[in-house]
């Protein structure tokens, strides 16, 4: 056998072990998700049954017609809690991008006092646990008169979000070469001109992926949101997940099915912008 013979064989080897690490990275991952969506089309039995049942032996829709039915009559007000999430998630994203945005660019283009203690001391604010605030959270809020308000979870959803977009959309504008606004400014263009028509294009990937983060970290957070609602005109879809918990019984295959509508909105907003969260963007962008 020769060198080159040898050398080919260990690459299909390489190349295999690589296939079958990633299939089985892949499986541990999805496993999880796949059995909430099984779960929330199996009878209860086989939910509860001991030892698991892998494979459904009847499907039903019956959790999802019962969750989309009349409150009163077995089912949740899902599209109250849905429309609620929409409008949080949305909004506090919205408003942390901005913030995020102008606090990025700031911190990757300009100079100013202090400016290494001001972005240290927003990284550290996001090592505080959001649990830990529910208290005085809801003792402000309460004073405030704004419990049980989507204002009040929009600004606290800001709040959290702002540190983290902010020091990921630096990065990216740190990535965008100075020379390109430059140029942009020689050929005729305002500042405002050469951020919004040739900076933030370049950036986009750092904002896609913040917006996202922001999205999923408001879509589904929960500690903070079960404490600051009280009504159906402010719950969010993971605090109503307790609609399906009684004294004595839980109702794991109704909480699986309003788990899937969770996921699905989610999911579907990572797809359409997959494509913006390529990296390397500016690679050739400037050529020496």
């Amino acid at each position: 056998m020769t060198r080159n013979e040898s050398s080919r064989i260990w690459g299909r080897l390489a190349a295999v072990a690589h296939a079958v690490g990633l299939g089985l990275a892949l499986l541990v991952i999805c496993l999880p998700g796949v059995w909430i969506v099984l779960s929330s089309l199996r009878p209860t039995v086989e939910i509860m049954a001991k030892p698991p049942v892998w494979i459904p032996r009847q499907l039903t829709l019956e959790a999802y017609t019962s969750m989309f039915g009349a409150v009163g009559q077995g089912g949740v007000p899902v599209w109250d809690y849905f429309r609620n999430s929409l409008i949080i998630s949305v909004t506090s994203t919205v408003i942390a991008i901005a913030i995020g945005m102008a606090g990025g660019y700031a911190f990757a283009r300009f100079r100013f006092r202090g400016k290494s203690a001001f972005f240290l001391g927003l990284m550290l604010s996001r090592t505080v646990p959001g649990i830990s605030l529910s208290l005085p959270l809801f003792i402000i809020y309460a004073r405030l008169g704004i419990i049980d308000t989507h204002f009040a979870l929009i600004i606290t959803y800001v709040a959290l979000n702002v540190p983290f977009t902010i020091w990921l959309i630096d990065g990216f504008f740190r990535q965008v070469p100075r020379d390109l606004a430059e140029a942009a400014q020689i050929d005729g263009c305002t500042r405002w001109q050469a951020f919004w028509q040739v900076e933030f294009p370049l950036a986009g990937p750092g904002i896609a992926s913040a917006a996202i983060f922001a999205f999923m970290t408001s879509w589904n957070e929960f500690a903070l949101a079960s404490q600051l609602t009280r009504s159906v005109n402010s719950k969010t879809l993971p605090v109503g997940l307790l609609d399906y918990t009684s004294e004595f019984t839980i109702d794991w295959r109704g909480m699986c099915a309003l788990a899937v509508v969770m996921i699905a909105p989610a999911f579907a907003l990572t797809f359409v912008i997959q494509k913006r969260l390529v990296a390397g963007l500016t690679f050739g962008a400037v050529k020496g």
